[in-house]
């Protein structure tokens, strides 16, 4: 009997897939293998970077903070040291030195001293200005020759006032003498009104103080200087810094200018020392009287 081709040939069974059961060991284990993260190598390359970079921003802090010291070497490190001693040691000397100035004006025998060495220091300084004391310093002379007799008090004036623009701390001024059968009554009674100022000035020196002045003899034989009547030439001392006392008498429009206009000339020589000798004799006050010291308010 011929087979029939419609039934189709025996076929091997399948075998059964087997199944795993999640509660057994082995399929717990598979569940955790799949749940656990996987690092691609992105991650990993991603990772690496940030580790190099917060290391690197670590280092440059720390470079950083200890660049001044850490960078140098040991001699520039000792030379810093020296340095800083050195800047201690110059303090700690000037700490007592002033500790030693306080001491002497508060306390013990050395305070009356020091009061008396400050108020010795501070009399001398008035006396000079006052033109009570003979002074010495540097600063120039002005020489005027004036042979047609054309510089009056206005253009001693002048002078004067430009020498003390100059800083000048101390001024006397020399003319010749007049003979008193020239000048006229007026002068020659003004000239001989203040005898002691003409003692005090030497003769025919004048010292030049705040309240000096200056007028025309009537006769124009020469000007009258604090009471003093004086003729040319005249020599103008002053104590001051010569440079500057220069520059200020041949400025445009200047002294030496306006003594050239009058027919007049005008000589500075600088000196590094000169002496101003005559003195000014103070007269007592008629009318001005020290104020009471003002009360503190309550």
């Amino acid at each position: 009997m011929t087979d029939d081709p419609a039934q189709p040939t025996d076929a091997p069974e399948p075998t059964d897939v087997p199944k795993h059961d999640p509660s057994s060991p082995s399929g717990l284990r598979l569940l955790i293998d799949a749940g656990r993260p996987r690092a691609s190598r992105g991650q990993l390359i991603g990772a690496l970077l940030c580790g190099v970079l917060g290391f690197a921003l670590v280092t440059q802090v720390h470079s950083a903070a200890g660049l001044g010291f850490t960078t140098a070497r040991q001699s520039d490190l000792v030379d810093i040291l020296d340095s800083l001693s050195a800047r201690s040691d110059q303090l700690r000397a000037q700490i007592a030195t002033e500790q030693g100035s306080l001491a002497k004006l508060t306390g013990g025998t050395d305070q009356t001293q020091a009061a008396l060495d400050e108020a010795q220091l501070r009399t001398q300084t008035l006396q000079i200005l006052a033109g009570t004391a003979a002074a010495v310093g540097p600063g120039i002379e002005l020489q005027i020759a004036d042979p047609q007799h054309q510089v009056g008090a206005d253009v001693l004036l002048e002078a004067l006032e430009e020498l003390r623009d100059a800083g000048t701390e101390a001024i006397q001024i020399t003319g010749s003498s007049v003979a008193t059968s020239g000048a006229s009554p007026s002068d020659r009674a003004s000239a001989s009104a203040t005898p002691t100022d003409r003692a005090g000035a030497s003769g025919r020196a004048v010292r030049l103080v705040a309240s000096s002045y200056f007028l025309d003899s009537a006769d124009t034989s020469g000007v009258i200087v604090d009471g003093v009547l004086l003729a040319p030439p005249y020599d103008i001392i002053a104590i001051g810094d010569p440079h500057t006392i220069t520059t200020a008498m041949g400025i445009p429009g200047g002294v030496l200018e306006t003594l050239t206009g009058k027919g007049a000339t005008g000589t500075v020589i600088q000196h590094d020392v000169v002496r101003v000798t005559a003195l000014h004799v103070l007269a007592t006050p008629q009318y001005a009287h020290p104020a009471p010291a003002a009360s503190s308010a309550g």
